[in-house]
């Protein structure tokens, strides 16, 4: 029996494990994913598409792909997005498939100081593939051969479970910051006949971060701004701390990420690169385990494309937040 295998055993019983949602290393190029208050906050209407491939081995791996619109309204208080997102799991035994709709309005509290609040429904479809499933009861302990099927009543082999979501973003001047709360309803995720310990717990992020003025002290030969970041995530008993910084040298973008799961031990390194012009950006980073599940994982490569359409409003947007590039 291979590894991926026996996580997925351990899955089909909540008592022991709780899902938990993939995550995105490049943040910021995944707005609606992060915050769904970031609707709206690009002064042109924005497309993005992500591709993660994470612990690729064999052609198995964790792949998640997400594809997403925002936009401002005509009245330029209030932003509107939608996403389309898929997560596939080794060898396909859970696929995962959501549509969400955010919605924002735009409220300016000051000549300098703007904030944002979002609300995010949608459904997700989670696909369970249970032919691959193997369970400790259908192996014979002598001769190892695996005979019988799941040793509870399955209910179904798929779920259709509304999600929502609540978010905020705010800015002073150069410094940014944000909060959200994604799965308020925890719908329930098991297929086990009469389960109720298989609620997906709430996920809570909490951002900030600043963008500095131009430098030029002969690191460089042209002027680059630094912008510094912060994150924390937690769902159910699982805890993440993200700490980085991006440097902007006009159209290239540079950055590095160290992410620690605490309670445990750091997990990884996060190098990014990336080209960011007026129409266009581009990023991709790599995610360099720290933690013994290097020698499974081969770490993990992330791309980010999102184009600015249309041309500039001949008037300039007042109430536009201030978010990092990538």
């Amino acid at each position: 029996m291979n590894l991926g295998r026996l996580v997925y055993i351990v899955l089909f019983f909540p008592v022991v494990l709780f899902a938990q949602d993939p995550g995105y290393s490049q943040f910021f190029a995944n707005p609606l994913h992060l915050n769904p208050a970031f609707a709206g906050t690009s002064e042109l209407p924005r497309a993005v598409a992500n591709y993660r491939n994470q612990w690729p081995q064999n052609g198995s791996a964790f792949s998640n792909y997400s594809v997403s619109y925002d936009r401002l309204t005509q009245n330029l208080k209030s932003g509107i997005g939608f996403q389309l997102y898929y997560d596939r799991e080794p060898n396909s035994i859970v696929n995962t498939t959501s549509a969400n709709v955010a919605y924002s309005h735009h409220v300016q509290l000051g000549k300098e100081t703007f904030m944002t609040l979002g609300l995010q429904g949608g459904l997700m479809v989670k696909q369970f593939d249970l032919n691959q499933l193997v369970f400790p009861s259908n192996i014979d302990q002598i001769s190892g051969v695996i005979t019988g099927g799941a040793p509870m009543t399955i209910s179904n082999d798929r779920k259709i479970l509304p999600d929502f979501a609540f978010g905020t973003v705010g800015q002073y001047r150069e410094v940014f910051w944000g909060a959200s709360v994604h799965h308020l309803n925890q719908p329930n995720e098991s297929i086990i006949e009469g389960d109720q310990k298989g609620r997906l717990p709430m996920k809570i992020t909490i951002h900030a971060g600043a963008r500095s003025k131009n430098f030029h002290h002969g690191l460089l030969s042209r002027e680059y701004k630094l912008s510094p970041n912060i994150l924390y995530q937690q769902q159910g008993s699982f805890k993440q701390l993200n700490l980085g910084i991006y440097m902007i040298e006009k159209a290239f973008v540079f950055g590095g990420w160290f992410r620690n799961n605490l309670d445990k031990r750091p997990d990884a390194i996060i190098a990014l690169i990336g080209l960011a012009r007026e129409k266009f950006q581009f990023g991709y980073s790599f995610d360099y385990t720290l933690s013994k599940l290097s020698n499974y994982s081969y770490g993990s490569h992330e791309i980010s494309l999102t184009f600015f359409m249309n041309v500039k409003r001949k008037r300039v947007i007042q109430n536009k937040l201030l978010v990092p590039m990538i």
